[in-house]
């Protein structure tokens, strides 16, 4: 088999979280393209009915769940929909995560930490233990976390929390990705630079183009191609790690 069709997900089935849009929206559909049928979840329950219209309108199965990773009783949820909608789960993108406005470290309230921490941090966690329990029986699976440069970097800008959870990410990766490779579940991330999304800060633009050697912002489609390679057997050899995509940021 040529390495192009093993890029194929056909038969595969899948779930991304935030995929109401933004990123999560685009590893949605890039999954489906790609052959997979896909769970859209989002905390926006209209906003996941729409794209799963989109995915069903590409030929490929799709459900919308409703869900708010922050909980672990819905993090449990999302996947036993999976289960019995489908009684399987291949691939899992977990990339439902929120952000602060830019705030000074000293002005940012316990709630804020709190609700960054358990979505962006304790959200993951929760989502890729269900996942990872709904992988073991069939020895095999693919959990692909959504970091962000900032969990390497201080950026200018003060997002201390966020980048906190970020980091957080990371190293959550590389313990899942140790632990779970016995069951033949590969655990990796992702780290996007900064990407046109609805909710991206117009102020990290300017700083952002200061630095990176590149001319522009990441679109959306500039991670799909990591979304497939990391969801397709061609990375079965990847465990625990992190694949960045900055335009060069963090190499300057």
């Amino acid at each position: 088999m040529g390495v192009i069709d093993r890029l194929r997900l056909d038969g595969k089935k899948a779930l991304v979280t935030g995929a109401g849009r933004g990123l999560g929206r685009n590893f949605a559909h890039a999954l489906a393209e790609a052959g997979a049928d896909v769970a859209v979840v989002d905390i926006i329950e209209d906003n996941a009915l729409k794209v799963s219209r989109e995915i069903i309108a590409k030929g490929k199965k799709s459900i919308a769940i409703k869900a708010d990773i922050s909980r672990t009783e819905d993090a449990c949820g999302m996947v036993e929909k999976v289960m019995q909608d489908w009684g399987r789960l291949d691939v899992a993108v977990n990339n439902a995560g929120i952000a602060l406005k830019i705030k000074n470290a000293i002005d940012v309230s316990s709630e804020e930490w709190d609700r960054i921490l358990d979505v962006n941090l304790k959200g993951t966690f929760f989502c890729a233990q269900a996942e990872a329990k709904a992988m073991i029986p069939n020895k095999y699976g693919k959990i692909i976390n959504i970091a962000s440069i900032c969990g390497h970097i201080v950026w200018p800008e003060p997002q201390s929390v966020y980048s906190i959870s970020k980091a957080g990410v990371v190293h959550l990766t590389k313990c899942l990705g140790a632990e779970l490779i016995k069951h033949g579940i590969r655990v990796n991330c992702i780290s996007p630079g900064v990407t046109r999304v609805e909710d991206l800060f117009p102020e990290v633009i300017p700083v952002y183009l200061r630095t990176a050697p590149i001319d522009h912002i990441g679109e959306v489609t500039d991670h799909q191609g990591a979304i497939i390679y990391l969801a397709s057997e061609v990375s079965d050899f990847m465990v625990g790690q992190e694949i960045v995509l900055d335009g060069g940021y963090t190499i300057m």
